[in-house]
């Protein structure tokens, strides 16, 4: 077996690594055997040379094995999506409980902020009390009590994927189609899923800006999930502007609850939050079809049931019981608020540039170890073909931050002439045809089910 420095000069060369010494390094990473260096070497190898399929699944495999493997007995379809992440997609937090309230089970491990992109875990960080990090037991015990749950990786599951993900994180490598690949669905495969649906991200402000890119990564995902034995469907969606009208971390949860609630259903992300809801019903067995299963999201949504999971979960993990009712006594708010105007139509949004105004507010990390202001970011911003004034109001910690997010803002803006033609949100599906899992009782109601 190599040592793990001549994986990475046989990977750096241009060789294959056969499974056993991916495993091998796999291993270091988790026990420590591997060094920074070493790990973050490895990250920049992959990235230029790249892995052929064979080896995307052993990394998938060893990565996923490297921890403990999830197993369910549950009354229902075990459930999950996973974004490459974008701006303004909070879609995680609405979704999991809309899934849940029409009779799935959704065991959600999710991650930090990646590169220029808001994490689900940095903003459950901003409400008070909620554990993201509970033990497996209290996790398995809320997913089969309330039906969903919402956390990051313990340190039982995919424990390698947790070391090699901070580290692309501050390495220029986060791009890799290959470690997006194995990233997310060792997660997704030690969480011992029935069904995963992907949202791969594409433009201005996602990993992959391209069209072709956005396939090659959903067609990458499918493949090696499929090989992996999870039934997965993809969607390629867009990304050249915010998906919700906010940006950070608790204004987010602001927007989720505003979402679930019905306070605000913005088109954009509620076209996507329904499509991805539907993927994940019709591969759960829950209903016939997308049209089907697009109902059934509407009515969880507009019977309360999908708001009072969420507000179930929240309780659940140590949050507050009335963050629904009262959001504003939990959430922290941002000292300074600054509404941007300017005059004009919105031609063209940089998101990618909004994502590095949340970070330089203090929103997001250029370090892996870097605390984060849950408070700061941007509201209401403007979408492309919007002509009302206003940019965006800027959440700071104080007047400086302010100046310089309003810079940064205005600069991601380009003013003029509307676009010709409103973009396509839902772009393209790649499925795994294998069949449906069969839920036992459809539309059944979660409750205190047995977990081995």
């Amino acid at each position: 077996m190599r040592l793990p420095q001549e994986t990475i000069r046989a990977k750096r060369d241009g060789l294959s690594l056969d499974p056993k010494e991916i495993r091998a390094f796999v291993q270091g990473l988790s026990n420590g055997a591997v060094g920074e260096g070493q790990a973050a070497a490895f990250a920049m190898a992959v990235f230029f040379r790249g892995l052929s399929l064979p080896e995307r699944v052993a990394l998938t495999r060893a990565m996923a094995e490297s921890g403990r493997v999830l197993t369910w007995s549950l009354p229902g379809p075990v459930l999950d999506k996973h974004s490459t992440g974008g701006i303004g997609d909070t879609v995680s937090l609405p979704l999991a409980a809309m899934v849940a309230a029409c009779g799935g089970y959704v065991p959600m491990i999710s991650g930090r902020g990646l590169g220029h992109t808001g994490g689900t875990l940095d903003k459950l960080g901003s409400i008070p009390g909620y554990d993201a990090t509970p033990g497996l037991d209290a996790f398995r015990r809320v997913v089969g009590e309330v039906g969903c749950a919402i956390i990051g990786q313990t340190a039982d599951l995919a424990p390698a994927d947790r070391r090699l993900y901070a580290i692309r994180d501050v390495t220029g490598t986060v791009e890799s189609l290959d470690l997006i690949t194995a990233s997310i669905l060792s997660k997704k495969l030690a969480a011992g899923l029935d069904g995963l649906v992907m949202d791969v991200k594409q433009g201005s402000g996602a990993f992959m800006e391209s069209l072709p890119a956005a396939q090659a990564l959903a067609e990458s995902i499918v493949t090696v999930a499929g090989g992996a034995g999870l039934r997965t469907a993809a969607l390629i969606t867009d990304m050249d502007a915010p998906l919700a009208s906010a940006a950070g971390n608790a204004v987010e949860v602001a927007y989720a609850i505003d979402y679930l609630t019905g306070l605000r259903r913005e088109p954009r992300f509620h076209a996507v939050t329904l499509a991805l809801g539907a993927e994940m019903l019709v591969a759960g067995g829950l209903a016939p079809d997308r049209d089907d299963a697009a109902g059934r999201l509407e009515q969880a949504l507009a019977s309360g049931r999908a708001a009072e999971r969420f507000a179930r979960m929240i309780a659940a993990l140590g949050g507050p019981g009335d963050l629904l009712e009262k959001p504003a006594r939990s959430l922290p708010e941002a000292p300074v608020q600054r509404p941007v105007h300017q005059t004009g139509t919105v031609a063209a949004v940089a998101t990618r540039a909004l994502g590095l105004a949340v970070i330089e507010l203090g929103g997001g990390r250029t370090r892996p170890e870097d605390a984060i202001d849950t408070r700061v970011g941007f509201t209401d911003l403007a979408g492309p073909g919007a002509s009302g004034g206003l940019l965006g109001i800027v959440h700071a910690a104080d007047e400086a931050a302010a100046d310089r997010a309003e810079t940064s803002l205005r600069a991601a803006y380009r003013m003029g002439a509307a676009p010709a033609e409103r973009r396509a949100v839902i772009k393209r599906v790649s499925a795994d045809q294998r069949p449906a899992h069969r839920a036992a009782a459809p539309g059944r109601e979660p409750g205190a089910a047995a977990m081995s």
